[in-house]
């Protein structure tokens, strides 16, 4: 069980990686930042375990007792509730762009405001206003 852990760090990173990189639906590259970032988690949590050390709680007479670091453990909490609130912004941002260009895949949204090869505009005379 000794690098069973990395291991899974490793292969949620590639995949979190992989679909950032292979997919257009902006939806579809938040989920891969996501696990991706929960592979960071997965590291730095196995990155803090001691082996056989207890919780850090000083108890009289137990001098040569091994303790476990809970910074790590604070400091991924802290990140998960950082995670979940870019996520929430990340999302409120695709509909967003969902409702100014109709669609949130990459390559519809880049061919919005792109010349054609002839070097004219092929973008719409009006631009597409949000309704706030």
């Amino acid at each position: 069980m000794g690098l069973l852990n990395y291991w899974l760090v490793v292969l949620l990173m590639l995949g979190g990686l992989y679909i950032v990189i292979a997919h257009g639906n902006l939806i579809k590259k938040m989920v891969g930042l996501n696990i991706f970032q929960t592979s960071v988690f997965v590291l730095f949590i196995s990155l803090g375990k001691v082996p056989n050390g207890t919780a850090p709680i000083a108890i009289k007479g137990a001098a040569d007792t091994v303790y476990s670091n809970p910074l790590p453990h604070v400091l991924i909490l802290t990140a998960i509730v950082v995670g979940v609130a870019t996520t929430a912004v990340g999302l409120a941002l695709a509909i967003r762009i969902r409702e100014a260009y109709d669609s949130v895949e990459e390559d519809e949204i880049l061919a919005w405001r792109e010349p054609d090869a002839t070097g004219s505009d092929t973008s719409p005379t009006t631009t597409p206003e949000p309704n706030f």
